[in-house]
């Protein structure tokens, strides 16, 4: 169960990045060409950003408790024995990506309560864009490409 969880989260990961990139350069386009928001396409990109990140976001909870580099690696190394791979694993990872997910959901939240395209574009554009940062900050790179 555990390979299929994990093997569903990488395979997601992927998928994330390319909506949330996706979601951000359509935010940043239409902020600067200063179009009208689309409800048939710049609403269902950020839409489909959103669903994706929470679908990996739970999908990646469910991996933490069920892998043996997440919550247990906490319980059974300590904060202060753990080595710097493992630290990425079970704290930096999670806790950063919580916090990027957050930001996206905070940015789809703004953006529905501005009328006007320029500030729903920039709130997308603003709280997706911190949250690819983020995510790109933690993404365990090493495991990735080996």
């Amino acid at each position: 169960m555990y390979e299929i969880i994990y093997n569903l989260h990488s395979f997601f990961a992927y998928a994330v990045l390319a909506i949330l990139i996706v979601a951000v350069v359509n935010a940043i386009s239409g902020l600067k060409a200063e179009r009208i928001f689309n409800l048939e396409k710049d609403f269902r990109i950020s839409l489909f950003a959103l669903i994706l990140t929470h679908l990996q976001l739970t999908v990646g909870l469910i991996l933490y408790f069920v892998s043996p580099k997440g919550f247990s690696a906490i319980k059974e190394l300590g904060m202060a024995g753990m080595p710097t791979a493992t630290r990425l694993l079970a704290v930096e990872h999670p806790f950063i990506n919580i916090i990027a997910v957050a930001l996206i959901t905070i940015g789809w939240s703004r953006h529905k309560k501005f009328m006007e395209g320029n500030k729903k574009f920039k709130s997308i554009a603003v709280f997706y864009g911190i949250g690819l940062v983020l995510f790109l900050s933690r993404i365990p790179w090493g495991q990735w490409f080996s």
